[in-house]
């Protein structure tokens, strides 16, 4: 919340320009970011027993992998520069290069705390980093900085971030360069980067295809446009994964258990998520006009479109951290080829109706994505089809009403941006517990006994 808070401020200030530039340069962070050791880091939660040794292992290997990543993304500047045709994108990467020297001091300690369960101490750190990022950011808006606002606040959010987490986790150590031993590690580690490899060709393709068709102002919309429909999928959904992790890990020995806990999640994440999505589809016009500004007014469209493709997203991204747990990476690998090659072939179909074809690219291309996910995820973590769509049904139906309540609602009044916005999230928030309470009053008290820790 508090980085949303900023986010929307800066946006207000920033313009759509800004938002392109930093987006091409989104592309070659995040396909080094793959490679920066996470997936290392994971091996050490998903492992029952762990020894001094191998801790210290896995913080030299940190420490030499994202040294190796920064240099590289300072030579590989100049060529995304010339690429996008954007010669102010290599001194931008540059800077960014200094923020993988964070990345082993945030890794290694979030694996310490994860093995134990600890998030309560991550929340903590996570809120702080989140406020120095926030505060940068508004100094940054405020300043003049431009494009240099949205470099400089994730460093300072990193830095606080990694000096945080190695306090909380107590993990200065020495590092250790000697990686005989390390091999099973490793190879955890390897094949979860090839899943984050083929992550990153999923979310980051659709950049950079229309970052060659499309103009920086246009690009800086749609990316607007994308952040504003995936916050719930972006900011709710990974530490949920994250916690759902250690617990699958935790219990991976019982897999009746891990496919009831498997639905479960399932049920509650989209019991959120729908009425989310719905609600930001049908008040996508007065949501952006308030929260972003006129200046953005393009981007409402484009939103709509989005919004209706996020709920088959935020499904899909449930199925890896069970599939990790259970000790099949390889699952979320083959899954992550398959979608990376389907949204390829339909951004560059796409991108030639401009940012519309490309948003309605992700409605044409993620159901058949979501199927083979299932197809291939559901028999590991041995849960069934008919439970998975059970769980989804309700929800889904609650919101599709809603959204049809306040659709209604918004064509019989006529209010400045703000009133017409505070208004239908009213009826929206009412419409949605009312048919829930009235068509499934079960999934109610079982969401409502889950949260209080007493189901």
């Amino acid at each position: 919340m508090v980085q949303w808070a900023s986010t929307f401020l800066v946006i207000r200030i920033l313009s759509p320009s800004d938002y392109g530039l930093f987006a091409m340069a989104g592309t070659v962070m995040a396909f080094l970011n793959m490679l920066n050791g996470y997936g290392l880091a994971s091996g050490l939660v998903q492992q029952r027993e762990i020894t001094e040794r191998q801790v210290r292992q896995l913080f030299g290997m940190l420490i030499v992998v994202n040294v190796t990543l920064g240099l590289a993304q300072v030579a590989l500047a100049p060529l995304a520069a010339a690429y996008y045709r954007q010669p102010e994108l290599a001194s931008v990467l540059r800077v960014q290069a200094l923020i993988f020297l964070s990345t082993p001091f945030m890794a290694l300690p979030q694996a310490l705390l994860s093995r134990t369960m600890d998030f309560r101490l991550q929340a903590r750190v996570n809120i702080l980093s989140s406020l120095a990022g926030a505060g940068m950011a508004l100094v940054g808006a405020f300043s003049g900085w431009g494009v240099w606002t949205l470099v400089i606040a994730p460093m300072a959010l990193f830095a606080t971030r990694a000096i945080g987490m190695t306090i909380a986790a107590r993990s200065l150590i020495l590092p250790l360069f000697d990686f005989r031993g390390a091999g099973s590690l490793a190879r955890f580690g390897g094949v979860m980067a090839a899943s984050q490899l083929f992550w990153f060709l999923q979310s980051q393709v659709d950049v950079f295809i229309a970052g060659r068709h499309l103009n920086v102002h246009d690009l800086g919309i749609y990316t607007t446009s994308l952040f504003l429909a995936q916050i719930f999928v972006a900011k709710f959904v990974p530490p949920l994964n994250e916690v759902a992790f250690s617990a699958y890990a935790r219990i991976q020995h019982d897999r009746t258990a891990t496919a009831a806990a498997f639905v479960k999640g399932v049920r509650v994440v989209m019991l959120a998520a729908l009425p989310f999505y719905f609600g930001l589809a049908v008040t996508a016009e007065p949501l952006v006009l308030v929260m972003l500004g006129d200046k953005w007014a393009e981007a409402i469209p484009i939103v709509r479109l989005l919004a209706l493709a996020m709920p088959m997203m935020t499904l899909q991204v449930l199925f890896s951290p069970a599939c990790d747990a259970l000790g099949r990476p390889g699952i979320g690998v083959s899954n992550g080829a398959a979608g990376s090659l389907i949204l390829a072939v339909g951004f560059l179909f796409g991108v030639q109706w401009g940012v519309l074809g490309l948003s309605a690219a992700w409605i044409a291309c993620y159901p058949l994505y979501l199927a083979i996910s299932c197809w291939r995820s559901l028999p590991v973590i041995g849960a069934r089809w008919r439970d998975v769509a059970s769980s989804v049904a309700a929800p889904l139906l609650a919101a599709a009403g809603m959204a049809s309540v306040v659709w209604l609602i918004d064509q019989a009044v006529d209010l400045a941006p703000a009133a017409r916005l505070a208004v239908l999230v009213m009826v929206g928030g009412a419409a949605y517990a009312g048919l829930l309470m009235v068509f499934a009053p079960s999934l109610v008290r079982q969401t409502i006994a889950l949260v209080r820790n007493r189901g």
